[in-house]
C-alpha cells in the first residue's frame, strides 16, 4: 500500500516539475524547499486540482490522476484554513461530511467527537471570528479529520502561529497520524518542523520532487541545494 508519484511532469508556463517516487502508507514525510520550487503545486496536484501533463498518480495501485478531487484519498489543510466567516464551527465541519450541510443527529455526535478531540468541545455555536488562530487550526484539523480520507496533506496551515503554539499543532497532527493511521505529508519552510514530524522529508530543487529520504541525515548533512536553502 502507497502513494506513487509515476513520473510525474507538471508544466505551467515556464515552471516544471517532476517527480518519480512512492511513499508507504503511514509515513510521514516533509516537503521542504526554497520559495517558487513547486511544493504547494506538488500538493494541489495530488489533490486533484492540478493536471500533471504526463505521468499517474497511483494510490495503492488505483489510478487517481483524473479523479475529481472530492473522491480523491485526500485531504488538505491550507494556509488560510477554509473556515467560512459566516458558519458556526459545528457547520464548517459538517462541511467535511455534507457538502450541503445535510446532517443528521448521529452526524453532529461525529462533528462534537471531532471538536473534542482537538480540544474545541462546548464551541460548536462559535463563529471563526471568536477563535483564536490555534483554536482555527483546530477546527481545521478537525474537519479534515471527520472526512476521513487515508492521505493528510499540510500546507503549512500553522506557518502564522507562535513557535509555541505551533508546536502543539504539530503534536495534534502526530496524535491523529499515530491513530488513524494516516499518511502525512506535510509541506514546510522549517526544518524544525519537519525533524518533529516527519521520519522522511522530500527535497524540492532544479525542477525535481526527489525521492523521500531520512529526514536527520539529510538536514545534518544536507546536498548543496539544500544547503544553500538552509543557509
Amino acid at each position: 500500500m502507497a502513494l506513487h508519484c509515476e513520473n510525474i511532469d507538471i508544466r505551467m508556463d515556464d515552471f516544471r516539475l517532476t517527480a518519480n517516487w512512492r511513499i508507504e502508507t503511514g509515513a510521514r514525510v516533509a516537503i521542504i524547499g526554497p520559495s517558487g520550487a513547486g511544493k504547494s503545486t506538488l500538493l494541489m496536484a495530488l489533490a486533484g486540482f492540478i493536471l500533471p501533463s504526463a505521468g499517474h498518480i497511483l494510490w495503492n495501485g488505483q489510478d487517481v490522476t483524473r479523479m475529481p478531487p472530492a473522491d480523491r484519498p485526500m485531504t488538505t489543510l491550507f494556509q488560510d484554513q477554509n473556515l467560512f466567516p459566516h458558519l458556526s464551527l459545528t457547520q464548517n465541519l459538517g462541511l467535511g461530511i455534507s457538502p450541503r450541510l445535510r446532517l443528521r443527529k448521529d452526524d453532529h455526535s461525529r462533528i462534537n467527537a471531532a471538536l473534542d478531540r482537538v480540544g474545541l468541545g462546548g464551541m460548536g455555536a462559535r463563529k471563526p471570528a471568536s477563535l483564536s488562530g490555534g483554536q482555527q487550526g483546530r477546527a481545521a484539523l478537525a474537519r479534515a479529520l471527520l472526512r476521513d480520507k487515508p492521505v493528510l496533506m499540510l500546507d503549512e496551515p500553522f506557518a502564522a502561529l507562535g513557535p509555541a503554539l505551533k508546536t502543539e499543532m504539530l503534536g495534534q497532527v502526530a496524535d491523529v497520524a499515530d491513530t488513524t493511521g494516516a499518511t502525512v505529508l506535510m509541506v514546510t519552510h522549517d526544518p524544525a518542523d519537519a525533524r518533529r514530524l516527519c521520519g522522511q522529508t522530500i527535497l524540492l530543487a532544479e525542477g525535481v520532487a526527489h525521492p523521500p529520504q531520512d529526514t536527520i541525515p539529510l538536514l545534518d548533512h544536507p546536498p548543496p541545494a539544500l544547503r544553500a536553502y538552509l543557509g
